[in-house]
């Protein structure tokens, strides 16, 4: 059975990441395929297309309007080659950084923050950087698959990238040891390398970055570093978010066609929302399709302007 499988697959020319077949190994965990290169993966990875959120993606990012790229690649670091273009967001994105299926979030590594996410000696430091010592243990913020586990020649030395079903990119650089390897699926708080000092690095410490489609974020403007907890569950995504210096704390986010919305916490009324944020309560109804005596649901997106 094997020998038909590998005849099959080299028939027909699979190939990944350009490398081409050489044989398959059955073991316990699946059908592993090799290639000409010595790595390897399970024949059920042979055709994942590296979509984690399936409804972000299809029906969101990838619209002829963003055509946003999201491939899979384990020699990328940057899946789009850059080209995806922040700027073509048109209107603001909710995403859940926490839900059924992304229900837990662990600190990578409890330390103390040594260098913040912005502009830094000339050059837009796009991470968090949090100090340890050469060893240490460093965890998976979220669950999630891994994509990208290598040296990297870029600056990050020692690189862990973690794709998770949020929708959202975890980056883990600067270690002295891998833990995990491509295409293997981790639950957050998994031990996934040791900390190191690999790469453009001055210093054991891990630089640690969340990004969508490429994109960069602070992380702290999801993270509450302090308390070890994440700051909301939900994130409204927009051009503004990927800007140094950008509030996360005011929950109103305008798109390009002017609208803005107003992310409903606990507590809220539409009376104090109006107030807040300059408009009246009939309007907010108006444009919402409710009624004053609507009950509010927490997370939800509203309309104010």
């Amino acid at each position: 059975m094997r020998f038909i499988l590998l005849f099959a697959l080299l028939i027909s020319g699979i190939q990944s990441n350009a490398q081409v077949i050489v044989d398959t190994i059955v073991t316990k965990e699946g059908t592993m395929v090799l290639y000409s290169n010595r790595t390897w993966e399970y024949l059920e990875d042979l055709n994942f297309d590296g979509v984690m959120n399936e409804h972000l993606h299809s029906e969101i990012m990838s619209d002829t309007n963003l055509h946003f790229i999201q491939s899979w690649d384990h020699d990328m670091c940057y899946t789009s080659d850059l080209s995806n273009d922040i700027n073509r967001l048109k209107d603001t994105i909710w995403i859940c950084v926490q839900d059924s299926l992304n229900d837990e979030f662990v600190m990578p590594f409890d330390g103390r923050i040594t260098s913040h996410f912005g502009w830094r000696r000339g050059r837009n430091h796009n991470g968090t950087d949090i100090d340890l010592n050469t060893g240490d243990t460093v965890r998976a913020a979220w669950s999630g698959k891994v994509r990208y586990a290598k040296y990297n020649e870029g600056g990050f030395g020692n690189l862990v990238i973690i794709r998770h079903y949020n929708g959202l990119e975890t980056f883990y650089a600067h270690l002295s040891k891998h833990m995990v390897v491509p295409n293997q699926l981790v639950t957050a708080g998994d031990p996934i390398g040791l900390g190191g000092n690999t790469g453009h690095s001055y210093g054991s410490h891990l630089h640690f970055e969340v990004r969508f489609y490429d994109a960069p974020i602070d992380p702290e403007k999801l993270i509450d570093f302090e308390n070890k907890k994440v700051l909301d569950e939900n994130l409204l995504v927009h051009k503004g978010l990927f800007r140094p210096g950008y509030n996360s704390n005011y929950t109103a986010a305008t798109n390009s066609s002017g609208a803005t919305y107003y992310r409903i916490r606990s507590g809220d009324t539409l009376s104090a929302i109006a107030a807040r944020n300059r408009t009246t309560v009939s309007r907010i109804c108006q444009l919402n399709g409710i009624r004053p005596t609507t009950v509010l649901q927490i997370g939800r997106n509203l309309r104010i302007k």
